[in-house]
């Protein structure tokens, strides 16, 4: 069971909140975001669907730019996962080529000849449309690598311990082929159940969002 997971809700709800078209400006270099999505909701606000965060420096805002507007999968797993669900939902025989991750040049090599290139575009399309039309977030500043991605693990793990903020039954995500997307209620895979915060560290991320 998560200790903190309604108060996390309730505090990070309240944090400023951005949506598509987002002004850079105001979000910081580097740090974490949260993710929440409409119709969702958990402990009474809204229901945070995702947390996230980056590895290289100063990225913070590039990384959501490869989630809300660069069109390209293979660059965001979360991309991917929301098209994997709206795939799955219309029983898409796509989804197969849609796994594909066509970075690499052996892959590229292997798979390009057997893409459909327009239709995979229109694809993309469904998927801006709906990350844009559905998704807001909020970000906290967090310099340190280490830290964000310490500070990450752990708002995952509070957030899929907690048995009271579920998935709605129209949730997206309960059509994704990815078990654990649809029993953790989130859009992740990784770090999901782990150990959350200590009461000392949790004191301390208070104090760095308030």
């Amino acid at each position: 069971m998560s200790r903190y997971c309604e108060i996390l809700h309730k505090q990070l709800s309240n944090l400023q909140r951005y949506s598509f078209p987002f002004d850079k400006n105001p979000i910081p270099k580097n740090g974490i975001y949260i993710l929440f999505e409409k119709g969702e909701t958990g402990h009474g606000v809204d229901r945070i669907v995702r947390i996230g965060t980056h590895t290289g420096d100063n990225q913070l805002v590039s990384r959501l730019k490869q989630h809300f507007i660069k069109e390209n999968k293979d660059r965001s797993i979360f991309r991917k996962n929301i098209g994997r669900s709206i795939l799955n939902k219309n029983k898409d025989n796509y989804l197969e080529r849609w796994e594909w991750d066509l970075t690499s040049r052996k892959n590229r090599e292997k798979y390009m000849h057997l893409v459909d290139l327009e239709y995979q575009m229109s694809i993309e399309k469904k998927v801006s449309k709906y990350i844009r039309e559905n998704f807001s977030f909020a970000v906290i500043s967090i310099e340190n690598k280490d830290s964000r991605l310490n500070i990450e693990s752990k708002l995952i793990s509070e957030v899929s311990n907690c048995s009271k903020c579920i998935s709605s039954s129209n949730w997206l995500g309960n059509y994704s082929p990815k078990n654990k997307i649809r029993q953790s209620g989130l859009w992740l895979v990784n770090e999901l159940y782990k150990d959350g915060f200590s009461k000392t560290e949790f004191e301390k991320f208070l104090k760095l969002i308030n």
